[in-house]
């Protein structure tokens, strides 16, 4: 986005590239953040991603053979967890 300029469609000053330092602060910072998904989660390896990016809540559209899984792992890190029963994402 830097490079090919889009970035000033959004912006007056061209924003500063964080170092890595400053992106582990940032997102050290995030709480109570909400993750949607159009598609199930098959892992508990992407809540346990998400919840290194401060996600607290998460909905999605559930249906997966390891659903039991992924429950145990949002309740290992008190994630709360709605499965809608839509799925948006279709090959």
């Amino acid at each position: 986005v830097l490079q090919d300029g889009a970035w000033q469609q959004f912006f007056t000053e061209q924003p500063l590239v964080f170092t890595r330092e400053e992106k582990k602060a940032w997102i050290q910072q995030q709480h109570d953040v909400a993750l949607g998904s159009d598609a199930f989660f098959p892992f508990g390896d992407n809540i346990e991603r998400a919840y290194k990016s401060g996600v607290k809540y998460v909905v999605q559209p559930g249906g997966s053979i390891r659903d039991d899984h992924v429950i145990d792992t949002c309740d290992k890190y008190d994630i709360v967890m709605v499965c809608n029963g839509v799925r948006l994402f279709h090959h």
